[in-house]
């Protein structure tokens, strides 16, 4: 339990630091040509970032809060029904 909060919290920070760091992660890690091309020219690879660092303390949250396994079977669900036999 302790182990899942701790995780929760680094990735919840690691997430934060993405979001706050922008500019020096496009400094260190250099442009992604996808968001770049999808999101914009001029800022698509900073707002790349920022929803990778959204997307990680969303993921962090659901594990510091132990709904991560209901979370994925309500998203996986209907391709598991799916496939199940019978």
């Amino acid at each position: 339990m302790l182990g899942r909060i701790l995780l929760g919290l680094i990735g919840i920070a690691i997430g934060t630091g993405m979001v706050m760091k922008t500019e020096g992660l496009v400094s260190a890690f250099g442009p992604i040509y996808f968001f770049d091309k999808y999101l914009g020219a001029e800022g698509g690879t900073r707002l790349g970032y920022k929803l990778i660092g959204l997307f990680i303390i969303f993921i962090s949250v659901l594990i510091a809060t132990n709904m991560i396994d209901g979370f994925l079977l309500w998203i996986l669900g209907p391709i598991i029904r799916h496939q199940a036999p019978g």
